[in-house]
């Protein structure tokens, strides 16, 4: 978690550039990966739309003119990941865009993903955002789990990975052992050993997110990508940790959401669990790490979640203790 060098772009392997977008100023919160070689520039996830320019310059920093950028490959279509997808295809002519085909109708007509963030953040959408244009359907080719791109130098397949949201898909290359996870293997910061779970409404499902696991699992990877925030190794330590903590948040959060307490206090129980986590895994820099898990994914957001899954999935867990 060093700050010493604020680069936008790291070289992380011979055609493989981890690119830090900068979110709300502050480094080491949401990557994109930029992919080289034969089969064209690609890029894995793209930030926001409020970052766009931090990515550009990210890639020009990486030796690479974004103009030839062809792929633009995305985990999922939440706004930290997918928002920018618009502008790039207005700027970039060359970009296509590769999305579950679940969530393709968001980046062709964005107004219910807009209208949904909106719910949460309000008047700072545009500030923590940007603007979400919307992406030509012509631009967009629509995934399936196991589809097969060829991307810079690399032969990636789609895998159908929901739990964090419907239309995830996390991407493996097989050669090399590793994959582009999205948000689906969780959020661990460079420099830290705590995975956080990032677990926004609507479609927080511990059931599908565990199965998501055992499938990356048996993948027998060597090496994670997160989008929050770059290369992780250790990797069924690394599940595993996620799978603990998906748990053990359920179950604390569970009595407070069956007394139907407001998602500030939902939060603040979260928050006051977790933070202390974070800072004895901080190595001594417990304010920055909490600040930027938090920027990652915000506790209001994951106890959001919790709750609209319990109530979805498992109302009878409420109605055993007497909930209405």
């Amino acid at each position: 978690m060093e700050d010493s060098d604020k680069r936008l772009a790291t070289q992380i392997a011979d055609d493989l550039w981890l690119l830090d977008t900068m979110y709300q100023g502050e480094p080491g919160v949401i990557a994109s990966y930029l992919l080289t070689g034969p089969d064209g520039l690609a890029l894995v996830d793209v930030g926001s739309g409020a970052s766009v320019n931090q990515l550009l310059a990210g890639v020009r920093e990486s030796g690479f003119d974004p103009e030839q950028i062809q792929h633009l490959v995305l985990t999922h279509v939440h706004l930290d990941h997918a928002g920018a997808s618009g502008i790039l295809t207005r700027l970039l002519p060359r970009a296509h865009v590769y999305v579950h085909r679940i969530g393709a109708p968001h980046l062709i007509d964005p107004t219910k993903l807009i209208s949904s963030a909106t719910r949460i953040y309000g008047d700072r959408m545009r500030q923590l955002w940007g603007e979400m244009e919307p992406v030509p359907a012509g631009r967009i080719t629509r995934l399936d789990d196991g589809a097969v791109l060829r991307v810079g130098s690399r032969t990636l397949t789609a895998l159908y990975t929901p739990g964090h949201a419907v239309h995830h898909l996390a991407f493996h290359d097989a050669a090399r052992r590793e994959i582009f996870t999205g948000d689906v293997a969780g959020v661990r910061l460079q420099g830290m050993d705590f995975v956080r779970p990032p677990t926004p409404p609507p479609d927080l499902s511990l059931e599908d997110w565990n199965a998501s696991l055992d499938r990356l699992a048996a993948l027998d990877a060597v090496r994670l990508f997160l989008p929050h925030f770059g290369p992780a190794t250790g990797v069924p330590e690394h599940f595993a940790q996620l799978r603990h903590h998906l748990a053990e948040w359920g179950e604390l959060l569970l009595p407070a959401i069956r007394d139907n307490a407001p998602d500030a206090t939902l939060a603040s129980i979260l928050a006051t669990h977790a933070d202390a986590q974070v800072a004895r895994a901080s190595h001594g820099m417990d304010e920055i790490a909490v600040r930027r898990y938090e920027l990652a994914t915000n506790y209001l957001m994951s106890a959001q979640g919790y709750a609209r899954y319990y109530r979805k999935y498992h109302p009878e867990l409420l109605q055993a203790a007497g909930a209405s």
